[in-house]
C-alpha cells in the first residue's frame, strides 16, 4: 500500500466504527492514512486512533473523494448514497450494511469463505458483506455441508442491543436504570421495551411478509455465499432481541444429508480456523456472548442429536457482533481489495 493511500472510516464514532479503527492500527496502518467520518452531529469529535486521535469530519461524497479505500459502518440508507459517490469517484468500497446484499451486481464477501471472490473480476469498485448472524451461521454450517452434506438449518438468533449501535446500548442502560428506580420507560430504538425483556423483532418487517428484513436477510444472503460452493442450504429462524449489550447466541439445528455421529460432527467443525470448539458441558464450558468478545472466531458448542432422528444436530454458536460480525469483516476484505490494481 503506497504512503499516500487513504483509508475512509464512515460511521468511525459508532459502536462498529470504533473496531474498525482499532482493527487498522492493529495491522499498522499510520495515522496519517486513516480519515475518521461521521454525521453532522458527529463532526469536530475526536476518535481514538492508538495513541493518536482522528478529527471526524462530515461524511459527504465530496469529502470522500481522493480515498483509495472507503470502509462504510453505515446505516443502510446512507450506504445508498456514499457507496455509489465514492466508487464513482475511484476508491474501492466496503459496505457493512443490507443496503446492496440483495444485488447481484455487487459482491457479497464473507472473509476466511469466499475471499477468492476479491480476487475475480467483477463489475464495479463495490463489495458488500453479509450480517453478523449470516456470518457465523455460514462458518457454522460449512464444514458441516462438506463432511455430510447440509439440507437446511433452523436457528434462534438471541441479539445484543448493540445490533442497533450506539443508540440501542444506550437505550437498554437507560431502561436498566429506570427500571431499577421503578420506573416504566418509553422504548425508542426498539418497537418494545428491551430492559428486562425479550422482543421477537429486530428491525422492520419485510413488505406483505411475516418474516423481518433481518430475518429474510439469512436466508437470501447464505443462499448467495453458498451458490459458489453448488450445494445450497436453507438458512431460516427467528431473531430475538435480548438484554444484553454486546455480542449475539444462535441456537441452530442443522439438518444433515448423511447422519453422523456427534464425534464426527464435532471434529468436523473443528477443521474450520473460523471456529472455536467449546464443547465441554459437563465442566460448563460453552459458548456465551461475554467469552467471544474481541475473538475474531466463532465459538460453537453444545452439540447434540437425538437417537430418534440422526440427521439432525443441535449447537449453539457465539459470535461479537462488532469485531467479527462486521469489523473485522471490513478491515479484511477492504485491506484485500486495496491490493487490486488501481
Amino acid at each position: 500500500m503506497k504512503d499516500d493511500f487513504q483509508i475512509a472510516v464512515v460511521g468511525a464514532t459508532g459502536v462498529v466504527g470504533r473496531e474498525v479503527l482499532a482493527a487498522l492500527y492493529a495491522r499498522d496502518i499510520p495515522a496519517e492514512q486513516v480519515r475518521a467520518f461521521g454525521s453532522e452531529r458527529s463532526k469536530g469529535l475526536e476518535v481514538e486512533y492508538g495513541e493518536d486521535s482522528l478529527e471526524v469530519e462530515r461524511a459527504t461524497p465530496e469529502a470522500l473523494r481522493g480515498a483509495g479505500l472507503v470502509l462504510l459502518a453505515t446505516p443502510a440508507e446512507v450506504s445508498r448514497t456514499l457507496a455509489p459517490a465514492a466508487q464513482s469517484a475511484g476508491a474501492w468500497v466496503v459496505d457493512a450494511s443490507s443496503a446492496f446484499r440483495g444485488d447481484g451486481n455487487v459482491p457479497l464477501v464473507l472473509p476466511g469463505f469466499n475471499t477468492e471472490a476479491l480476487s475475480a473480476a467483477f463489475k464495479g469498485r463495490m463489495v458488500c458483506l453479509p450480517g453478523a448472524v449470516t456470518t457465523a451461521a455460514v462458518h457454522v454450517v460449512d464444514p458441516l455441508r462438506r463432511a455430510f452434506g447440509v439440507a437446511r438449518a433452523q436457528l434462534t438468533a438471541l441479539m445484543g442491543v448493540s445490533s442497533a449501535g450506539v443508540r440501542g446500548v444506550a437505550e437498554l442502560e437507560k431502561q436498566t436504570a429506570d427500571l431499577m428506580s421503578g420506573r416504566e420507560p418509553d422504548p425508542h430504538a426498539f418497537p418494545h421495551r428491551v430492559g428486562f425483556n425479550l422482543v421477537p423483532q429486530v428491525g422492520g418487517f419485510m413488505v406483505n411478509s411475516p418474516w423481518t428484513e433481518e430475518e429474510g436477510g439469512w436466508t437470501l444472503e447464505s443462499a448467495r455465499l453458498f451458490s459458489s460452493r453448488g450445494e445450497v442450504p436453507v438458512i431460516a429462524g427467528t431473531a430475538v432481541q435480548v438484554p444484553s449489550f454486546y455480542g449475539h447466541g444462535l441456537t441452530l439445528n442443522v439438518q444433515l444429508k448423511k447422519a453422523g455421529p456427534v464425534e464426527q460432527v464435532r471434529a468436523a467443525l473443528k477443521t474450520s480456523p473460523a471456529l472455536k470448539v467449546l464443547d465441554a458441558p459437563g465442566e460448563r464450558v460453552y459458548p456465551m456472548p461475554m467469552l467471544v468478545t474481541s475473538d475474531p472466531t466463532v465459538h460453537v458448542g453444545r452439540v447434540r442429536a437425538f437417537p430418534q432422528a440422526p440427521e439432525w444436530v443441535t449447537l449453539f454458536a457465539a459470535v461479537d457482533n462488532a469485531t467479527r460480525g462486521a469489523a473485522l469483516n471490513l478491515v479484511e476484505t477492504g485491506l484485500k481489495l486495496a491490493e487490486r490494481p488501481a
